[in-house]
C-alpha cells in the first residue's frame, strides 16, 4: 500500500518518510493513541465528521487530550488533494505526546490496497478465533486504539491456517466481529449482525449499512449470535470502511453460498459516496 501524502500538526504537509513522531510520544511506548480509518471517493472523504466523533470518543476512554476537530480537518484538506483519481484511503491519528508534552495528530493518505477488489470478487474465508467480550469500560469496548497487538496475531493465526480473514468468538461461542470488520449474515430476508452491546465496534460502516438495508429490502436483526447460526446462514458477509463489504465464502472450513445482499449493499454504499 503506497503512502501518497501525509500532514501533521503545526508542520503542514511533510515528506511521508520523514520521522514525524517523538521517540517518547506514549503512542509508541504504551499504545496510547486513538485512530480512524475511513474511504476517500472522489476526492471525498466518506463521513468524516461521524468517524470524528468516534475518534473523540476512542480519545477520551483512553484518557487522551480531547480531541481538536479543527486542526484534523485541516491536514485532512491538505492531503486529500494528492489523493490519484480521487480514491484513497485517509487515516487519522491522534496521540497522547510525550510525557507532560502536547497530543500529535497525523493524517496519512494512502492508495486504496490493491488485494481488496480481487478478494471481492472471489469472496474471503475466515476461521473462528477466541476473543474478548470487551463490556467493562477498562477493557475500551469499542475503541479504536493502535493498541492493534492482538488484532494483528490473529490475523497471523488465520493466514497460518490458510484462510484470509479471523472472526472472534467468545468463550461461549457468541460471534463478536472480526480483527478489523463487523459481522453480518441473512437467512431469508433478515440480515443479523451482533449488537453493539458486545462491546465491538461501532463500524461507520456498520452503520450505514443499518440505514440502506431496509431500502433494500431487508430487515435486520442485532443481538447475541453463537457461531452455528453464522454457519447455518444463507450468506455472509463483513464491513469496514477501506474493505466496504467482503463476502464470507467459506467458514470455519464450511462452504457458505455467495447471495445477492452483499453485492445490493455493496451497491448502495458506493451509490451513496457518490451522493455525498
Amino acid at each position: 500500500m503506497s503512502v501518497l501524502a501525509l500532514a501533521v500538526t503545526g508542520r503542514g504537509l511533510v515528506d511521508p518518510t520523514e520521522p514525524v513522531i517523538r521517540a517518547d510520544d506514549e503512542a509508541l511506548l504504551r499504545g496510547r493513541a486513538a485512530f480512524e480509518t475511513l474511504r476517500v471517493y472522489g476526492g471525498r472523504p466518506f463521513r468524516l465528521e461521524a468517524h470524528l466523533d468516534r475518534l473523540t470518543g476512542s480519545a477520551a476512554s483512553i484518557g487522551l487530550p480531547a480531541v481538536e476537530r479543527r486542526r484534523l480537518q485541516v491536514l485532512v484538506g491538505l492531503v486529500l488533494p494528492k489523493a490519484k483519481h480521487g480514491d484513497a484511503s485517509l487515516r487519522l491519528v491522534w496521540t497522547a505526546g510525550p510525557a507532560g508534552g502536547g497530543p500529535t495528530a497525523l493524517a496519512l493518505l494512502s492508495e486504496v490496497p490493491e488485494w481488496i477488489e480481487p478478494a471481492r470478487e472471489r469472496g474471503a474465508t475466515a476461521v473462528s478465533l477466541l476473543g474478548v467480550r470487551a463490556s467493562a469500560p477498562w477493557l475500551l469496548p469499542g475503541v479504536k486504539s493502535t493498541s492493534y497487538a492482538v488484532n494483528m496475531a490473529a490475523e497471523a493465526e488465520a493466514r497460518r491456517r490458510g484462510v484470509d480473514e479471523a472472526l472472534f468468538v467468545d468463550g461461549e461461542g457468541i460471534v463478536l466481529e472480526g480483527t478489523v470488520t463487523n459481522v453480518w449474515w441473512r437467512i431469508g430476508k433478515t440480515l443479523h449482525t451482533p449488537s453493539l452491546d458486545l462491546g465491538i465496534l461501532a463500524g461507520v460502516t456498520r452503520a450505514t449499512l443499518l440505514e440502506l438495508a431496509p431500502e433494500c429490502g431487508y430487515e435486520v436483526e442485532e443481538g447475541a449470535y453463537e457461531i452455528d447460526e453464522l454457519l447455518a446462514a444463507e450468506e455472509a458477509f463483513t464491513s469496514s470502511s477501506v474493505r466496504e463489504l467482503m463476502p464470507l465464502v467459506e467458514v470455519d472450513g464450511r462452504p457458505l453460498g455467495r447471495g445477492p445482499a452483499v453485492d445490493e449493499l455493496q451497491t448502495a454504499i458506493r451509490e451513496l459516496a457518490a451522493k455525498v
